[in-house]
C-alpha cells in the first residue's frame, strides 16, 4: 500500500475516533474519555498498569468503556472499508481493477476466443448468506455506519463534519442489542439489509465491468446473462437454527420478494425518467408498440394522464405498465391470490421479457447507446437477483429424515426401518423412489398421523412445493443433507420429497422440483466422499432425477466442522483431497459437479482470504460453476 494511501487511512480514523470523543466527553462526561484514553494507552504499551486499572473499574463504567471501544472499532472497520472502496475505484480508473488485470492474464496467456466464451458460457458465481451467531448488529446500527460511509467518502467540508458527529452521536444513543432474542425472520432481515445495497448499484456495475473486458475479446456478454447470482440460508436452514419452521421458510421468501420488487421499482423509476425517447424522432418497433397497447388494455390502473402526455413515448408508457405489474405482483403476493397473466409476473423471466421488448426496440432504431446503458445495468440486475432477490436453500440433517421416514414405513407394515443398516436402506429407498406410488397417502393428510419432529420435517417438504408454485422454481433450487454420511441418508430426502409432490419419475412429464445436496462435514465423511457419490450414480432413479436437472450434481463441503474435527491442516488436505476423488467420479459418469464451499468466517472455523481458496482448488474441481458461504460476521 502507497504510504499516501496508508497517511489517508490514519487521517480518516482519527478524524472519526476525534468525533467519538467528543460524543463521549458530550453524552458521557470528560472522564469516561478520560479513561478511555488511559486504557487505551496502557494497553499500547502492554504494561501491567492496565490490568491494575482495569481492576479498579466498576461495573458501570466497565460497560461504558465496552461500549466506547465498540463504537470506535466499528467506525475504524467503516474507515478501512472506504479507503479499500477508494482504492479499487482508483484502480479502476487507471486500468489496474482485478478484472483489467485478469483480462491482462488472459491476454498474456493467448487463451482463444472460442474457449473463453465456452468458459463465460459454464459461469456460475454464487455468494450464500448464512446467519450466524457473531453476527449481531441490528439493522439500525448497520444503516448508522452506511450513512457515517458515505460522508466520510464526500468531500471533507464543514458540514460534513457536523453530519458525520450528528450520525456518530446517533450510534452512541442506540442499543446494539434487543433486549429480546431475535428470530429467523431478523437474521433474514439483515441479510437483505446487505442484498438490497448490492441491487442498487454494485451489482450491475460489476456486470458492466465485465461485460467491457470480454467485449475486448469479441465476446458480448449477453444481457440476461447470469454469472452471479446470489444464496441465502437464513429461513431455510433448519439444522443452523432449531426455530426454522416450515412457516418461517414462507415468511422468509415472502420477505425477500418484497425486498426485490421495491429495489427493482426504484431502479425502474429512474429507468422512466430517462427513457424519453420519442417515436416522431426516433420511432419504435411494432412488437413494443403491440405490448405497450395490450398493457394499457389490461391495465386500467395506468392514469389517464400518463396515456394522454406520454403517448408519443412508448418507452415510457412500458416503464409504467411494468410498474404497475410489480406492484400487482406486490399485492398479490400479499393477498395469496392467484397469479392474472399480464396483469402481474409469476416469475422473474417475464419481467425480463418486457424490459427486453424495449431493449430490441432501441437496438433497432438507432438506439444502441440507450439500450446498452441505464436499460442493460437493469435487465443485468434483474438477471442475478430475479424477484425472489436471493435463492433460498434448505437445510435439514440426516437424523430428521430417517425418524419421518421410520414413520412413513410403520404406516404401511415396515416396522424395523431404523434397525436396517446403510446398505439395506438405500436398497428400500431406491425401490421406493422406483415406486409411483406416494410412500403413504398423501402428504398433507399424514401429518395428524406422526409425532411433532416429524410433521415438522413433512411440513417443510410440503412448504417447499407451496414456494415454489407460488413464486417459480428459483426461489428453492437445493436441498442440502447435513451429517450425510451414505448415499442412503441423501436418498431418505428424495424419497421424501417424492412424497411431497417435488419430484414425480414416472408421468409423462416426470419432473424435479429440486436438487438434493450431501453436505459432507467430518473428516470420516471427506474421506468417503467419492463412494458417496458413486453409489449415489449407482440408482437409475437417482440418475434420473440428475438428467431432470442438467446433470449436475452439487456437493457441499463443510470447512468448520472438519476443521473443528481434526484441526485445520488435516481439515483443509482433507477438504482437497475429496474434491479430486469428487472431480474424478463426476467426469468417470459424464456429470458436471458444482462444489458448494461452506466455508466459515474466521480461520477457526474454516475461513479465510476468498480469492487465494479459489485459486488452490484442485484441477478439474471448478467446471465454471461455484458456491460458497458467506457468513454472519464477515458480510
Amino acid at each position: 500500500m502507497p504510504s499516501s494511501d496508508g497517511a489517508e487511512l490514519r487521517a480518516d480514523v482519527r478524524r472519526l475516533g476525534d468525533l467519538l470523543g467528543e460524543t463521549i466527553a458530550r453524552q458521557e462526561g470528560q472522564s469516561l474519555l478520560d479513561l478511555v484514553e488511559q486504557v487505551r494507552q496502557e494497553v499500547r504499551e502492554d504494561s501491567p498498569a492496565g490490568a491494575n486499572l482495569l481492576a479498579k473499574v466498576n461495573v458501570d463504567d466497565s460497560i461504558r468503556l465496552v461500549r466506547a471501544f465498540n463504537a470506535y472499532f466499528h467506525l475504524a472497520n467503516v474507515a478501512e472499508q472506504v479507503h479499500r472502496a477508494r482504492t479499487l475505484a482508483r484502480e479502476r480508473g487507471s486500468g489496474e481493477s482485478w478484472l483489467q488485470r485478469a483480462s491482462h492474464r488472459i491476454a498474456d496467456q493467448k487463451i482463444s476466443r472460442d474457449e473463453l466464451a465456452r468458459a463465460v458460457a459454464s459461469l456460475s458465481v454464487r455468494p450464500v448468506f448464512t446467519a450466524h451467531p457473531t453476527e449481531a448488529a441490528r439493522r439500525s446500527i448497520l444503516s448508522k455506519l452506511a450513512t457515517i460511509a458515505v460522508l466520510l467518502d464526500a468531500k471533507n467540508a464543514p458540514e460534513n463534519n457536523r453530519r458525520l458527529a450528528e450520525a456518530i452521536e446517533l450510534l452512541w444513543q442506540t442499543d446494539e442489542l434487543r433486549l429480546e432474542r431475535p428470530e429467523p425472520i431478523d437474521e433474514a432481515m439483515n441479510a437483505l439489509y446487505y442484498l438490497d445495497d448490492l441491487s442498487r448499484s454494485t451489482v450491475s456495475q460489476v456486470l458492466e465491468d465485465f461485460a467491457f473486458e470480454l467485449n475486448k475479446f469479441g465476446i458480448t456478454l449477453d444481457a440476461t446473462a447470469r454469472p452471479l447470482s446470489f444464496g441465502s440460508w437464513i429461513g431455510g436452514d433448519r439444522d443452523g437454527n432449531p426455530h426454522v419452521t416450515a412457516e418461517v421458510t414462507k415468511n422468509a421468501v415472502t420477505t425477500q420478494v418484497g425486498h426485490s420488487i421495491r429495489v427493482t421499482l426504484e431502479r425502474l423509476d429512474a429507468l422512466r425518467q430517462s427513457l424519453s425517447v420519442s417515436t416522431r424522432i426516433a420511432g419504435a418497433s411494432a412488437e413494443l408498440l403491440a405490448s405497450v397497447e395490450a398493457d394499457l388494455r389490461i391495465l386500467p390502473e395506468i392514469e389517464e394522464r400518463f396515456r394522454r402526455i406520454n403517448v408519443e413515448e412508448p418507452y415510457r408508457l412500458k416503464a409504467t405498465a411494468i410498474r404497475h405489474k410489480l406492484l400487482l405482483t406486490q399485492k398479490r403476493h400479499a393477498s395469496l391470490k392467484d397469479h392474472e397473466p399480464g396483469r402481474d409476473y409469476a416469475n422473474t423471466q417475464e419481467l425480463l421479457d418486457d424490459l427486453l421488448v424495449m431493449r430490441d426496440s432501441l437496438m433497432n432504431h438507432k438506439g444502441e447507446l440507450i439500450a446498452n446503458g441505464e436499460l442493460d445495468r437493469m435487465i443485468r440486475t434483474v438477471s442475478a437477483f430475479g424477484l425472489t432477490h436471493a435463492t433460498l436453500d434448505v437445510r435439514e440433517h440426516s437424523d430428521r429424515h430417517h425418524h419421518l421416514l421410520n414413520q412413513l414405513f410403520s404406516s404401511v407394515g415396515t416396522k424395523n426401518y431404523l434397525e436396517l443398516n446403510s446398505a439395506e436402506r438405500l436398497n428400500l429407498l431406491a425401490a421406493e423412489l422406483a415406486n409411483p406410488r406416494p410412500l403413504s397417502g398423501n402428504s398433507k393428510n399424514e401429518v395428524d398421523e406422526l409425532d411433532e419432529l416429524g410433521a415438522q420435517t413433512l411440513a417443510t417438504f410440503d412448504a417447499i412445493g407451496e414456494i415454489i408454485e407460488r413464486f417459480g422454481n428459483e426461489a428453492i433450487e437445493s436441498y442440502i443433507v447435513s451429517m450425510t454420511k451414505g448415499a442412503d441418508d441423501l436418498l431418505a430426502a428424495v424419497v421424501l420429497g417424492k412424497q411431497a409432490g417435488l419430484l414425480n419419475l414416472n408421468s409423462e412429464e416426470p419432473y424435479s422440483l429440486i436438487g438434493y445436496v450431501p453436505l459432507l462435514e467430518t473428516v470420516a465423511e471427506l474421506q468417503s466422499a467419492d463412494k458417496i457419490l458413486e453409489s449415489l450414480l449407482a440408482v437409475p432413479e437417482y440418475r434420473q432425477i440428475l438428467e431432470l436437472r442438467g446433470n449436475v450434481q452439487e456437493v457441499m463441503l463443510g470447512y468448520s466442522d472438519s476443521n473443528k474435527d481434526a484441526g485445520i491442516t488435516t481439515s483443509q488436505w482433507e477438504i482437497h483431497r475429496a474434491q479430486r476423488r469428487l472431480r474424478d467420479v463426476a467426469m468417470k459418469h459424464g456429470i458436471a459437479l458444482r462444489i458448494f464451499h461452506g466455508r466459515g468466517g474466521s480461520v477457526g472455523r474454516g475461513g479465510g482470504p476468498t480469492y487465494d481458496a479459489l485459486i488452490a482448488l484442485p484441477w478439474g474441481s471448478v467446471d465454471g460453476e461455484i458456491k460458497m458461504t458467506e457468513q454472519g460476521e464477515v458480510i
